[in-house]
């Protein structure tokens, strides 16, 4: 990680000697980011006899900046780790430093711009495009994206990326746990009070098929389309979302399912903000999916899952796919006053299609309540670059969240904590 500071240092310098031949902003920052948690039923339930997890997982970052009239450019490099996972007299690191982002982005008029490389992509409150940045390693993606936008009021993005698993001179085939390809516009205009964005995303997914005794790979096509609106005005905000999935899911089955969110949000005065909201995202029952019926379950692709239906991520967040949907209702209450910012959110879960189990060689439905979980959060801002967080979880599980999971005991106390310091220091700043 030094010779890639060492690197941004010489590339902050040599930028800064070229500014008074032409205007430009150059900056170079970075992040530490340790966490500490202690997991106990995060995830999934936590099993008989067993003892909770306890560690400190560490996110690195080096960021530059470069822009001017012509073009912009940044790239952030990254170290991910956890405190222990390798000898203090190490050679070599378990993960070691990763280019988190690299893009150059050409400005071709006031209006027009393409932005190209490995970039975070996010749109609207991040459910279908996110960067989550809990996660230490966070997600970004290798793609092109045109950007027009006439005015301030008015933005049209499309996007491409094509994905292969290195150089070669024949086809080869892609295994990597990723899409193949992917297409999508994405819009936002301002009317006043009101906001209005509409997505159009196109996805393929490579498979495998045998034909003349040889594996074959394919790819499935699915599409999301749907729109989502927010109003502010005063004290009062709201929001909805509706998004409908066809084509055909990663496995090439049929697929069409849907999406509905609706919330709202009133400050009460101005340290505190009461909401409530709900999301419904649609699921195949246990024996439709056991027969080989379509798949309606409903997949928020590339959305920052870890902010939706709980904080300890029972859903969305590398689980639940093809699954029975869900339905989450929940309310929050924000607090922020001085360098404070307190979150409490109860989410109620239930199930959106019918979960079943064979039980004495017969199917047994089961009922649709989950769970409740209940999250907090507490934050202190030493300062804009510094910030101390802490947080806990509790969830209270039904007998069909373990028949859901398929391992744990719901009967066991799931709870979860952790402890976040981020340091963003600016290093160099030049105008």
């Amino acid at each position: 990680m030094k010779k890639y500071f060492n690197l941004l240092v010489l590339l902050a310098f040599g930028l800064s000697m070229a500014k008074y031949g032409a205007a430009q902003e150059v900056k170079i920052s970075g992040e530490l980011r340790p966490r500490y948690e202690m997991r106990h039923g995060f995830g999934n339930l936590m099993p008989d006899d067993e003892d909770a997890a306890n560690f400190v997982s560490q996110r690195t970052r080096i960021n530059a900046w470069f822009a001017n009239n012509n073009y912009r450019f940044y790239l952030s490099l990254q170290d991910v780790r956890v405190w222990g996972d390798v000898p203090q007299l190490n050679k070599s690191d378990i993960y070691g430093p990763s280019v988190h982002e690299a893009w150059g982005e050409l400005l071709l008029s006031e209006a027009w711009s393409v932005k190209a490389g490995r970039q975070e992509i996010i749109y609207d409150d991040s459910r279908m495009f996110g960067n989550v940045g809990w996660a230490q390693q966070a997600r970004s993606h290798d793609a092109a994206i045109i950007k027009f936008a006439p005015n301030a009021n008015h933005r049209l993005d499309v996007g491409l990326a094509y994905n292969a698993a290195g150089e070669s001179n024949i086809k080869t085939d892609y295994s990597i746990k990723n899409y193949k390809t992917m297409q999508y516009a994405w819009y936002h205009g301002n009317f006043g009070k009101l906001g209005v964005s509409f997505l159009l995303l196109n996805t393929g997914y490579t498979y495998t098929v045998i034909e003349d005794s040889a594996n074959v790979e394919k790819v499935a096509f699915s599409q999301t389309v749907g729109p989502r609106l927010s109003y502010k005005d005063g004290k009062l905000s709201a929001n909805a979302a509706f998004y409908y999935q066809t084509g055909n899911n990663s496995s090439n089955h049929p697929l069409s399912a849907m999406y509905f969110a609706i919330d709202a949000g009133y400050q009460i005065q101005q340290e505190l903000t009461l909401g409530l909201g709900m999301e419904y995202l649609s699921g195949t029952a246990t024996q439709d999916r056991a027969s080989g019926e379509d798949d309606k379950s409903f997949t928020p692709l590339f959305g920052t899952n870890h902010k939706f239906n709980g904080w300890m991520d029972y859903f969305y967040v590398g689980n639940h796919g093809e699954n029975v949907g869900l339905v989450d209702i929940y309310a929050t209450i924000n607090y922020k006053k001085d360098k404070w910012s307190l979150t409490l959110m109860p989410h109620y879960f239930n199930i959106a299609a019918t979960l079943s189990a064979i039980v004495n060689n017969e199917w047994k439905d089961y009922d649709n309540y989950l769970g409740t979980e209940i999250d907090f959060s507490a934050a202190y801002a030493f300062s804009p670059e510094v910030t101390l967080e802490a947080g806990y979880s509790h969830l209270f599980a039904s007998e069909s969240m373990q028949v859901l999971k398929n391992s744990g005991n719901y009967e066991n106390a799931q709870n979860w904590a952790w402890l976040m310091l981020t340091v963003k220091p600016v290093f160099f700043s030049s105008k």
